[in-house]
């Protein structure tokens, strides 16, 4: 892919995070007027989506793992282990029938849930560096090749 293409496949992908984030947004505002059976099941639609983005970025990141930086692989690693790590403590969790228990458990995933937000900042941040890093070094090499 040439680096212009490259470039604008980046702005593209940022595009796609904003409307992804946009989405997010709007299901979390509608989550208080949805009843259980419905919140269920757009969790459990988010949960497959997530699922399916790890699989993919799992894939990406072995496929691509001598291009890419040391520590942009092992973090891929280390966020799949997390994630399964957190998904099967909500499964075990889930199973406990007892209120105070649950509304600790409610108490808990709220918490998490702002974390996950924090950190999905954190990393859009951290996106956004990376891709005008990208285009500053497109540039300083583009100047050093016309020197």
């Amino acid at each position: 892919m040439a680096l212009s293409d490259q470039n604008t496949a980046l702005s593209d992908k940022v595009a796609e995070l904003s409307a992804r984030a946009k989405k997010a947004e709007g299901r979390a505002a509608a989550a208080r007027a949805k009843s259980k059976a419905d919140l269920q099941a757009d969790a459990e639609t988010a949960r497959s989506d997530a699922q399916a983005r790890a699989k993919k970025l799992r894939e990406s990141a072995e496929a691509n793992k001598n291009k890419l930086s040391v520590w942009w692989y092992d973090l891929q690693r280390t966020w799949n282990e997390h994630v399964a790590k957190v998904r099967d403590d909500i499964d075990t969790k889930r199973a406990e029938h007892d209120a105070d228990r649950a509304e600790r458990r409610a108490e808990h995933r709220a918490d998490d849930a702002v974390f996950a937000v924090e950190f999905a900042y954190s990393a859009i941040e951290e996106a956004e560096y990376a891709v005008l890093d990208a285009e500053l070094a497109r540039k300083e090499a583009d100047e050093l090749s016309t020197a």
